[in-house]
Protein backbone atom coordinates (compact mmCIF):
# COMPACT_ATOMS: atom_id res chain seq x y z
CA UNK A 1 0.00 0.00 0.00
CA UNK A 2 1.35 3.39 -0.96
CA UNK A 3 1.36 6.28 1.43
CA UNK A 4 -0.57 9.33 0.29
CA UNK A 5 1.63 11.95 -1.29
CA UNK A 6 1.63 15.44 0.06
CA UNK A 7 0.31 17.99 -2.39
CA UNK A 8 3.00 19.69 -4.45
CA UNK A 9 3.96 23.09 -3.11
CA UNK A 10 4.68 25.72 -5.75
CA UNK A 11 7.99 27.56 -5.56
CA UNK A 12 7.98 30.80 -3.59
CA UNK A 13 7.11 33.99 -5.41
CA UNK A 14 9.73 36.72 -5.49
CA UNK A 15 8.37 38.43 -2.36
CA UNK A 16 8.34 35.21 -0.34
CA UNK A 17 11.84 34.36 -1.55
CA UNK A 18 13.10 37.83 -0.65
CA UNK A 19 11.69 37.44 2.87
CA UNK A 20 13.19 33.96 3.23
CA UNK A 21 16.60 35.24 2.11
CA UNK A 22 16.39 38.17 4.52
CA UNK A 23 15.44 35.83 7.39
CA UNK A 24 18.50 33.69 6.58
CA UNK A 25 21.05 36.41 5.76
CA UNK A 26 20.45 38.96 8.52
CA UNK A 27 21.05 36.65 11.50
CA UNK A 28 23.93 34.92 9.72
CA UNK A 29 25.77 38.20 9.11
CA UNK A 30 24.96 39.42 12.62
CA UNK A 31 26.39 36.28 14.22
CA UNK A 32 29.50 36.34 12.02
CA UNK A 33 30.09 39.99 12.91
CA UNK A 34 29.60 39.33 16.63
CA UNK A 35 31.93 36.32 16.65
CA UNK A 36 34.63 37.60 14.30
CA UNK A 37 34.05 41.38 14.53
CA UNK A 38 37.32 42.25 16.23
CA UNK A 39 39.32 40.28 13.68
CA UNK A 40 37.33 41.60 10.72
CA UNK A 41 37.65 45.19 11.92
CA UNK A 42 41.36 45.19 11.05
CA UNK A 43 40.68 44.24 7.41
CA UNK A 44 40.14 46.58 4.49
CA UNK A 45 36.37 46.94 3.85
CA UNK A 46 36.59 45.08 0.52
CA UNK A 47 38.50 42.18 2.06
CA UNK A 48 36.12 42.17 5.05
CA UNK A 49 33.17 41.92 2.67
CA UNK A 50 34.89 39.10 0.76
CA UNK A 51 35.41 37.14 3.99
CA UNK A 52 31.81 37.75 5.13
CA UNK A 53 30.36 36.66 1.80
CA UNK A 54 32.65 33.62 1.58
CA UNK A 55 31.47 32.43 4.99
CA UNK A 56 27.82 33.54 4.87
CA UNK A 57 26.73 32.36 1.40
CA UNK A 58 27.38 28.63 1.96
CA UNK A 59 25.73 28.79 5.39
CA UNK A 60 22.65 30.46 3.93
CA UNK A 61 22.39 28.35 0.76
CA UNK A 62 23.26 24.90 2.10
CA UNK A 63 22.15 25.08 5.75
CA UNK A 64 19.40 27.66 6.21
CA UNK A 65 17.46 27.95 2.94
CA UNK A 66 16.51 24.25 2.68
CA UNK A 67 15.07 24.44 6.19
CA UNK A 68 13.16 27.61 5.37
CA UNK A 69 11.74 25.95 2.24
CA UNK A 70 10.59 22.99 4.37
CA UNK A 71 8.97 25.32 6.93
CA UNK A 72 7.21 27.21 4.13
CA UNK A 73 5.96 23.96 2.59
CA UNK A 74 4.65 22.77 5.97
CA UNK A 75 2.86 26.06 6.53
CA UNK A 76 1.28 25.98 3.09
CA UNK A 77 0.16 22.35 3.32
CA UNK A 78 -1.19 22.88 6.83
CA UNK A 79 -3.23 25.86 5.62
CA UNK A 80 -4.69 23.84 2.72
Amino acid sequence: MRSPRAPAVPPPNKHQLALMIWVAVFPTLTIINLVFGAWLEALHPVLRTLVLVTVAVPIVIYALMPGLHRVRARLLTRAA
